[in-house]
């Protein structure tokens, strides 16, 4: 199974993708670890995305390309993925299925994670304050979660025309959200194959 999780920072993409992975046995990818990754190891790649990274901005579509080509194709060989914290625009998605289409590595499925702005900025602050994240300040968690509300509509409708898109109400406690989403993606495993 291939699959991509889509949902603002703070709304437990990265918990969940790991619940789905370990259910599924498949890989869990995330950009976003991939990222601070490469900026921890000073890296060319790190090096190019940290000021991005650093003002809440979106790395570039190239940077992030090139990190996960790899590993979306090793995990696609391998039985599958979930992919979490990419493609966050309409542009990303359109190219990496380009990408993914050469290497037969395409996502199948597309879990969105609902939750509402407030309770992103409450969960990323609780996040920040529990030692999380270098970039979690408020002001870069505002601009993260504004920046991903106006990409999302496109990206959503294109995911809906070409996949299978499911909604999934990420406000509720983690284990009930769980529970949905691998209930949601059994149902539509079936359908795949």
């Amino acid at each position: 199974m291939r699959l991509l999780l889509i949902g603002a920072p703070g709304s437990g993409k990265g918990t969940q993708a790991t619940t789905i992975a370990r259910h599924f046995g498949i890989a869990h990818i995330s950009s976003g670890e991939l990222l601070r990754g490469h900026i921890a190891d000073h890296t060319p790649t790190g090096q190019a995305a940290e000021k991005y990274v650093a003002r809440g901005d979106l790395v570039p579509d190239g940077v992030v390309m090139d990190i996960l080509r790899k590993p979306v194709e090793a995990a696609s060989r391998n039985g599958g993925y979930v992919l979490d914290g990419f493609p966050r625009t309409l542009a990303q998605a359109e190219a990496a299925y380009l990408v993914a289409k050469d290497l037969d590595a395409s996502v199948q499925v597309a879990v969105y994670l609902q939750v509402p702005h407030d309770q992103l900025i409450e969960r990323m602050l609780r996040r920040a304050q529990s030692g999380g994240r270098g970039d979690d300040t408020e002001s870069v968690m505002r601009h993260r979660i504004e920046e991903f509300e106006k990409q999302i509509p496109p990206l959503l409708e294109y995911y809906d025309r070409r996949e299978v898109l499911l909604r999934i109400d990420g406000s509720r406690p983690i284990d009930e959200v769980s529970a949905t989403v691998i209930g949601e993606l059994e149902r539509v495993r079936q359908t795949l194959h």
